[in-house]
């Protein structure tokens, strides 16, 4: 059976954080949206979320006929993906939750839809397990703010065909992301496997009182954070053994591994140091609210995006290579 890749309805379900940037991005590239979300004035708070997110999606630009008032809120699982292109769950990461939703979500959806979950590190084969054509469940995992950033992951289950895989590129293109085609089941997939280490480096630095959260934070964000954005690690490292490349980095700095660098196990998450983190956190935060975080976040990311599309142009790059 071939799947929808052209959609025109979007079906959310979960509208926190990473649900309701999945509505503004939906709604930002001129689709209808239908969201659901069990928890008390959900709807509200999505519709704030979406609006302190709006601001920046006009700044990016959009498509043709994109309107908050697209965003509907239903009150239940069935209603909101019977009529939906495409569907996409962000609920809590808990197993028996995801089987219970996943197995009503696809029972009611049409066979021809695409269905993703927004999970972070449960197994696609896991929480589908129940689900009606399995053939077309993957999982979507984005990044925050989802509106914004273009990586998605995709991975599929045993059960999963390789057409829905490419159905889900084609999908999440069109809504202007980057999709990386995970090529096996993980845990924790790429991208949040590389963040899970160097967030317990981190909390190691702090608990052996080398740095602050704030001093740690300078570290990424004047270093190596900003050849990221642009770059990689393995192409940075690639440019770091000079007109040898990687394989004289690799000579010249392999031996490094071996030294006691990293402590890798996380360290014990006592009370100290999770005061230590709240505390430094709070104070990096300072007075400004998480909204006005959330904004300045939004514009910063507009501008390093766009610095980096134009500086790729320049060198006959696209903004995708």
């Amino acid at each position: 059976m071939p799947f929808i890749t052209k959609i025109k309805t979007f079906a959310a379900l979960g509208s926190g954080v990473i649900g309701s940037g999945w509505v503004a991005r939906a709604l930002a590239h001129g689709l209808d949206v239908i969201a659901w979300d069990p928890a008390p004035g959900a709807e509200q708070a999505l519709r704030t979320r979406v609006a302190n997110a709006w601001s920046a999606l006009e700044k990016q630009g959009l498509a043709p006929g994109a309107t908050q008032d697209r965003l509907r809120f239903v009150d239940t699982v069935e209603a909101c993906v019977r009529e939906a292109d495409f569907i996409q769950e962000s609920a809590p990461e808990r197993l028996d939750l995801k089987l219970d939703l996943h197995a009503r979500i696809s029972a009611a959806a049409r066979p021809d839809a695409i269905i993703a979950s927004s999970t972070s590190g449960l197994l696609p084969s896991e929480f589908y397990e129940s689900a009606t054509h399995p053939e077309r469940c993957v999982v979507g995992h984005p990044f925050n703010p989802v509106y914004l950033l273009p990586l998605v992951e995709i991975v599929g289950g045993k059960r999963t065909a390789p057409e829905a895989i490419e159905a889900a590129k084609v999908i999440y293109a069109a809504l202007g992301m980057r999709p990386l085609h995970v090529r096996k089941e993980v845990p924790g997939f790429i991208a949040d496997r590389l963040l899970e280490a160097l967030w317990r480096e981190a909390l190691h630095l702090i608990n052996d009182g080398v740095a602050t959260t704030g001093e740690i934070d300078d570290a990424i964000r004047f270093g190596a954070g900003l050849r990221w954005s642009f770059m990689g690690t393995f192409l940075t490292y690639t440019l770091a053994g000079g007109d040898a490349g990687m394989r004289h980095f690799m000579q010249q700095f392999g031996p490094a591994l071996q030294l006691p660098w990293t402590y890798l196990p996380a360290p014990q998450l006592t009370d100290r140091l999770i005061d230590e983190v709240v505390e430094g956190t709070r104070e990096q935060q300072g007075e400004r609210s998480i909204a006005a975080l959330e904004r300045y976040r939004d514009d910063t990311l507009l501008a390093v995006m766009a610095a980096v599309k134009d500086s790729k142009a320049r060198h006959g790059m696209s903004f995708g290579d």
